[in-house]
C-alpha cells in the first residue's frame, strides 16, 4: 500500500504595509505599528509552516514580496473580489494533486505541531477545520481541493465559521475538527496573543510597542 501524500501547505497574507494590513489595530497603533505587529505575526507564521512538515509551501499574495518573505515559499497573486473568492482561487491556484492546509496571517500562535496535525487528519478524512473565536476559521483543509465549498460564504461575520462547517458537511464530507484559536483583529486580542504564546516575533513585537487600548 502506498503511503498518503504529503499535504501542501498555504498562507494566504496581504504585504504589510501601513494602511493596508490589520486596520482594525488603529487607533490604538498607529498604521506603521499596525504594520509592523501584520509583519511580526507573518514571521511567526512562516516559521511554524516552514518548521511542518509539506509537500509544498506556497504564499497566496495580496502585494508585493519583499524582505519579510523567507526563502521555501512559492508565490501566487490573490485573486478575486470578496474573501470567499480570492480563498477559492487560493485553493485552485496552489492545488498540484495533494491535499491542501490554508492558513492566514492572523493567527501567530500557529505551532508547527498544529500544522502537522492538520496534516495527519488528511490522512484519512476529507477536511479539516480550525474555528476561530470571533466565529470566524483559522485554518482550513481539504484532501481533494474544490472551489465550491467556498464560493458564497459570507465572510468577516460572526456566524462565517458555522456557514463554512455547514458548507463543508452538506458536501458529505467527513470534517476533522482543531482547536479553537484568537485571529488578531484588535488591541485586544493581540494583548492576549502575546500573553499566550510569548517566545514569537509577535509577542517580542508587541512588548516592544507596548500594550495598548482603544483611546477614549
Amino acid at each position: 500500500m502506498s503511503a498518503a501524500p504529503a499535504s501542501d501547505l498555504v498562507v494566504i497574507a496581504k504585504e504589510p504595509l501601513p494602511g493596508q494590513v490589520k486596520t482594525r489595530l488603529t487607533p490604538a497603533y498607529t498604521p506603521a505599528e499596525a504594520a509592523a505587529l501584520a509583519e511580526a505575526a507573518l514571521a511567526d507564521t512562516f516559521a511554524a509552516v516552514a518548521a511542518a512538515p509539506a509537500g509544498r509551501r506556497t504564499l497566496a499574495l495580496a502585494g508585493t514580496p519583499g524582505a519579510w518573505l523567507p526563502e521555501g515559499f512559492h508565490v501566487i497573486a490573490q485573486r478575486g473580489g470578496g474573501l470567499a473568492e480570492r480563498l477559492a482561487h487560493a485553493f485552485a491556484d496552489a492545488d498540484d494533486g495533494r491535499p491542501l492546509v490554508l492558513i492566514g496571517m492572523d493567527t501567530p500562535q500557529v505551532t508547527p505541531a498544529l500544522l502537522a496535525r492538520a496534516c495527519r487528519a488528511l490522512r484519512r478524512a476529507d477536511a479539516v477545520y480550525g474555528p476561530a473565536s470571533d466565529g470566524g476559521f483559522w485554518l482550513l483543509g481539504l484532501r481533494r481541493p474544490d472551489v465550491r465549498l467556498l464560493y458564497g460564504v459570507p465572510m468577516s461575520r460572526s456566524d462565517t465559521g458555522t456557514r463554512q462547517l455547514a458548507r463543508l458537511e452538506a458536501a458529505g464530507l467527513d470534517v476533522r475538527l482543531l482547536p479553537e484559536l484568537t485571529d488578531v483583529d484588535t488591541a485586544a486580542d493581540a494583548a492576549a496573543v502575546a500573553a499566550s504564546a510569548r517566545r514569537g516575533r509577535f509577542a517580542a513585537t508587541v512588548r516592544m510597542l507596548g500594550v495598548r487600548s482603544i483611546p477614549a
